[in-house]
């Protein structure tokens, strides 16, 4: 095996593995062959790599095994991604609109509005941003409506594998 193919190999399994990883590791699963000192060489190679390209991940040392690792100097950023999207609290607008969706799915926006007696584009547009609901295509109706259902979100929020698991309407009505 070429040196430049055991590097590539060595950044590989360093970012699939996601932990730190000692020499010995890396020695054991690439080549038994190659001295310890070889495959550290070759480690130390490629964390001058990305200081020197000033690369957005960097390989760090912990004791004796290395990790890769995003460069702190790009930290601000990765934390914008990272930190969690409030979620809104679903106005009780918002919860009719989705216990419609489920009910009647698949369901159009105007079928949902004659329902509820009202519009109901800012629950639809709520539900879309809280992953609750999906487009489920098009009624080959005029102007093609957009037909909505619940989506997979919706299903692990109520930890239920189906839409059959719901509790059927008339056992709602009995405990109201």
């Amino acid at each position: 095996m070429k040196r430049e193919e055991i590097k590539n190999i060595i950044e590989a399994i360093m970012f699939a593995y996601g932990e730190p990883i000692s020499i010995k590791e890396l020695n054991s699963i690439i080549n038994k062959d190659l001295s310890h000192k070889e495959i550290e060489f070759m480690m130390d190679s490629l964390i001058n790599e990305y200081k020197e390209n000033d690369r957005g991940i960097q390989i760090i040392r912990l004791e004796n095994k290395y990790q890769m690792c995003t460069n702190e100097k790009y930290a601000d950023y990765i934390k914008m991604v990272l930190e969690p999207k409030k979620k809104k609290t679903l106005s009780q607008a918002t919860l009719e609109t989705l216990t419609i969706i489920a009910y009647k799915q698949p369901v159009t926006k105007l079928e949902i509005e004659n329902i509820r007696g009202v519009k109901c584009d800012k629950a639809l547009k709520t539900l879309q941003e809280n992953d609750l609901i999906v487009e489920a295509g098009r009624l080959n109706k005029i102007g093609k409506p957009i037909i909505y259902k619940t989506s997979d979100e919706f299903l692990k929020l109520l930890n239920i594998e189906s839409i059959e698991e719901l509790p059927k309407v008339e056992e709602v009505e009995e405990n109201i």
